[in-house]
C-alpha cells in the first residue's frame, strides 16, 4: 500500500470514529484558557493601576504591546503550521503559554509586565490560526463553519469566567493569584493534548487547480483579493471590540465606583455571553444564505458588524452598571454574528494549504487595529469622556460593514474557484 492509500485508510478510519468532533472537544479548552487569559488582565486593571501608578495610556499599553505581539507571532506561527505538524505546534505553544501566565504573577512594574504580557502572547498567537487550519482539516466544507463556531464559542466562555473569577479571586487576594491558577489551569489541558491530538491525514496535497504548483501559502494569499479584504475587516472590527472590551470594566469601576467582580459582570461577561450565544446562531443564519448563496457567511458577517454598531450608540447615554451592560450585551451580540462566521469566511477563499498563513496575516492585521484602538479609546477619553470613547467605536463597524458589500461580487467569484479546487485535489 502507498503512502497516500494509507493516509486515505487511516483518514476515512479518523472519521468514522468521530475524530473531527473529539478535535473540537480537545481544542475548545485550549481557546478557553487561553481566552481567559486575556480577559483575566483586563479584569484586574485597577488594581494594577494602583500597585505600579500607571496612567490611562501606559495601562493600555500593556494590552497593546500584547496586542501587537501577538500579531507578529500569529503569522509567523500561521506559516509554521502550514509547512509543519500542526498538532505538535499547538502543543508545545500551549507549554510556553501557561508557564509564561504563570510567570505573569512576579511582575514588578510596568517594563517587566509588558514584557511578561509579551511572552504570554507569544504562547498564545501560536494557536489560533493553526487551530483553525487544523479544524478545518479534519472537516468538510459543509460542517466546517459549524465546526468552527463551536470552537469559537471557547472563547467566550474563557472570557466570561476568566473575567468574573479573577475579578472574585482578585477582590480577595490579589491580583497574582488568578496567573498562577490559570498557568496551572493551561498544564493540564496540555497534558491531554499531548495525548490524544493528531494531525489529519492527507492524499494528495491540496493544490489549487488555479494556482501554480510553486506558489508558496502567502504568496496564494496575497494574490487573492478577498482575502485582503477579510483582513481589513478584520482589522476595523477587532480594533473596535478591543477598544470597548479593554476599557469597559475599568470605566465601571471608576465611574459607578464597582469592586472588580461588579465591572467585570457588566463588562466583560455580559458583552461574551452575548457572544457565547450568537457565535452559532451565526453559523446558523451563514447556512440558511448558504442554500440561496455562496456568500452566507460574508453577508453574515455584514450583518453581525452593522448590528454592533447600530445597537453600541446609546452606551453613550446609559447612567447605571445595568443600562452599561444590556448595551454592551446587544453590540456584542451583533458582534457574535461576525465572530461565528469570520474565521470560516476566510477559509472560503483561500484553499487548505495556505489557510494557517491567511488566518496568521489576518489575525496580524487585525490585532495591529486591536492595540491602537485601547490607546486611541485612552486618549480620547481625556476629551470626550469615557462613554462618548468607547461608543465611537461604532464607526469602525459601519465602514467594515460596507467594505464586505461593496467586495461581495469578487469575493463570490474567489469562494466558488477554491470550493472547485477543493472538489479536484
Amino acid at each position: 500500500m502507498s503512502s497516500t492509500e494509507a493516509s486515505a485508510v487511516g483518514r476515512q478510519a479518523a472519521l468514522a470514529s468521530g475524530y473531527p468532533w473529539l478535535l473540537i472537544g480537545l481544542l475548545w479548552p485550549v481557546a478557553f484558557v487561553t481566552s481567559a487569559g486575556r480577559s483575566t488582565l483586563i479584569a484586574v486593571m485597577p488594581q494594577l493601576r494602583e500597585e505600579f501608578t500607571l496612567s490611562a495610556t501606559q495601562l493600555a499599553l500593556v494590552n497593546s504591546a500584547a496586542f501587537w505581539i501577538y500579531a507578529i507571532g500569529a503569522f509567523l506561527f500561521g506559516r509554521l503550521g502550514d509547512g509543519s505538524h500542526r498538532s505538535r505546534l499547538i502543543v508545545f505553544g500551549l507549554v510556553f503559554w501557561s508557564v509564561a501566565t504563570g510567570l505573569t504573577s512576579v511582575s514588578t512594574g510596568l517594563a517587566l509586565l509588558i514584557a511578561l504580557r509579551g511572552l504570554v502572547a507569544i504562547g498564545e498567537a501560536s494557536y489560533y490560526p493553526t487551530g483553525t487550519a487544523l479544524i478545518s482539516d479534519w472537516h468538510a466544507v459543509k460542517m466546517r463553519g459549524r465546526a468552527l463556531s463551536v470552537h469559537q464559542t471557547g472563547v467566550f466562555a474563557g472570557a466570561s469566567v476568566g473575567a468574573l473569577s479573577a475579578g472574585l479571586i482578585a477582590d480577595r487576594f490579589g491580583w497574582r493569584v488568578p496567573f498562577v491558577i490559570l498557568g496551572s489551569v493551561g498544564m493540564v489541558v496540555c497534558a491531554v493534548l499531548f495525548r490524544s491530538l493528531r494531525d489529519a491525514p492527507h492524499g494528495q496535497p491540496a493544490t489549487a487547480v488555479s494556482e501554480p504548483a510553486n506558489d508558496g501559502p502567502l504568496r496564494m494569499v496575497l494574490k487573492r483579493p478577498p482575502a485582503l479584504y477579510v483582513c481589513a475587516v478584520f482589522f476595523l472590527a477587532s480594533g473596535a471590540g478591543a477598544g470597548i472590551a479593554v476599557w469597559a470594566p475599568t470605566f465601571l469601576h471608576d465611574t459607578l465606583g464597582l469592586d472588580l467582580a461588579g465591572s467585570a459582570l457588566y463588562g466583560l461577561v455580559m458583552m461574551n455571553i452575548a457572544g457565547l450565544v450568537f457565535v452559532p446562531l451565526g453559523t446558523l443564519l451563514a447556512e440558511r444564505f448558504a442554500v440561496r448563496t455562496p456568500m452566507g457567511h460574508f453577508y453574515t458577517l455584514a450583518i453581525g458588524l452593522a448590528l454592533a454598531g447600530l445597537l453600541l450608540l446609546p452606551l453613550v447615554a446609559a447612567k447605571s452598571a445595568l443600562g452599561v451592560g444590556w448595551v454592551l450585551l446587544a453590540s456584542s451580540a451583533g458582534k457574535g454574528l461576525f465572530d461565528g462566521c469570520i474565521y470560516a469566511a476566510m477559509h472560503d477563499v483561500v484553499p487548505r494549504r495556505a489557510r494557517g498563513t491567511a488566518v496568521g496575516l489576518m489575525t496580524m492585521i487585525g490585532f495591529c487595529g486591536a492595540g491602537l484602538m485601547p490607546i486611541f479609546v485612552a486618549q480620547a477619553s481625556g476629551v470626550v469622556g469615557m462613554a462618548a470613547a468607547m461608543t465611537s467605536m461604532a464607526v469602525l463597524y459601519f465602514i467594515a460593514a460596507v467594505l464586505l458589500l461593496a467586495t461581495r461580487a469578487s469575493t463570490r467569484n474567489m469562494i466558488l474557484e477554491t470550493r472547485h479546487s477543493e472538489s479536484h485535489s
